[in-house]
């Protein structure tokens, strides 16, 4: 089934409102921000639906307009359930001059036999900024459904005006290739990748400050790596759905805030 969901923002008077929605089945859009005390535009993507079925086909298409400021955020897990031929997703995003959109979606749970494939493409604008995250599990640990699903790729693009600045491809695949094996999950059993992006001309760096705010999380390995553009990419692995959930919750708060470039004015101090 082809399910399509398309967000417009705009700018008025320093507030970002949502411009224009389009959702079909099984989404829906809800706007949770209106307790709190910035002028960004924070929406809940939603779903009737328990999860991904065999043959759903998900069409996603963003725009953050010049200036606005966008949380999108998700109402629970993203389960992926057995398949057949599998499931499939493509994200389209634009983010415009001085916006800022920050995305941190709840885990995936690839069931048994699960096979997903995901295209995420982002184009970045002058002085824009991108919170991005994406968080993978084993699957159903607890039911002994440990790396049992089929197929996990998903690739991520960005683009800044126009060139191609980092590309992050995910693929696992648990009956060709052993998971545990050096170089792979090394006994972990979940990975959480976040990508941060600052294009603008003055954007301090922050990977010395989300490594920092990483540093006392127990049994997890992560590592930072700068692109060849002005974005950095955070890889985490660990044991815990949670864990890695409130880690990447905790860095988008800190970068959406701006408390980051207080931390980063204090390490400079030391």
């Amino acid at each position: 089934m082809i399910s399509e969901l398309k967000i417009a923002t705009g700018v008025r008077k320093g507030i970002t409102y949502l411009k224009e929605s389009y959702y079909t089945k099984p989404f829906k859009l809800a706007d949770i921000g209106a307790y709190r005390a910035d002028k960004a535009l924070c929406l809940m993507l939603m779903t009737a639906s328990p999860g991904m079925l065999n043959g759903d086909d998900y069409r996603i298409t963003i725009d953050v307009s010049t200036g606005a400021r966008l949380q999108l955020q998700t109402q629970a897990y993203q389960r992926l359930y057995s398949m057949q031929t599998g499931a499939r997703q493509q994200m389209d995003l634009s983010i415009g001059e001085g916006a800022f959109f920050s995305y941190v979606p709840h885990p995936i749970v690839p069931h048994t036999d699960a096979v997903f494939e995901g295209h995420n493409r982002i184009n970045l604008a002058a002085g824009s900024r991108l919170v991005w995250g994406e968080i993978l599990t084993c699957g159903r640990k607890l039911n002994g459904e440990v790396f049992k699903f089929r197929l996990f790729h998903n690739i991520t693009e960005l683009r800044y005006k126009g060139k191609l600045i980092l590309k992050d491809n995910l693929i696992i695949q648990p009956s060709r290739l052993n998971v545990a094996e050096p170089g792979q999950m090394e006994g972990f059993t979940h990975q959480a990748t976040f990508i941060y992006a600052d294009t603008r001309p003055d954007a301090p760096p922050v990977a010395d400050c989300l490594l920092e705010l990483l540093a006392h999380e127990p049994d997890i390995a992560f590592g930072v790596t700068q692109s060849a553009g002005p974005a950095i990419v955070l890889r985490i692995l660990g044991h815990g759905a949670e864990q890695l959930f409130n880690c990447l919750r905790s860095m988008e708060e800190t970068l959406w805030s701006g408390a980051i470039f207080k931390r980063q004015n204090k390490l400079n101090e030391v």
